[in-house]
């Protein structure tokens, strides 16, 4: 059965602000956190959190996207690391729970409702 994937940006940086010159970026912080917190959850096994270089989305940092190859995937951006890594785990309990994919916005934690930019329909089989 393939598992549930949560992309995460590791180069993101808010827009806003001046890129560091040396790591860490707010995405690898943020990877960190969301490591931390399933590793500490067991209801989470089936959600498998990948470390990517870059997701396109520069003016939008920090961004992640979820994906399952059955289901519709979603784009969050303009996340920050401190408020968002627990909400991105609720947002992904509430996807392997679907039978679809699909998440109401009503039913997504708060910060994530002015963070969901897309929801892609899933491919072909």
């Amino acid at each position: 059965m393939p598992k549930y994937n949560l992309f995460v940006c590791k180069s993101c940086h808010p827009s806003s602000q001046e890129r560091p010159e040396n790591p860490p970026f707010d995405g690898e912080i943020l990877l960190e956190k969301l490591n931390y917190l399933c590793s500490e959850e067991s209801s989470l096994h089936e959600i498998e959190i990948k470390p990517v270089e870059c997701l396109w989305a520069c003016n939008h940092g920090c961004v992640v996207a979820a994906s399952h190859p059955d289901k519709p995937s979603y784009l969050f951006v303009n996340l920050t690391p401190e408020e968002s890594a627990a909400s991105l785990l609720e947002f992904m309990q509430l996807y392997v729970k679907s039978r679809k994919g699909n998440v109401a916005w009503k039913q997504l934690p708060e910060v994530l409702q002015a963070a969901i930019f897309a929801q892609i329909p899933p491919g072909e089989r």
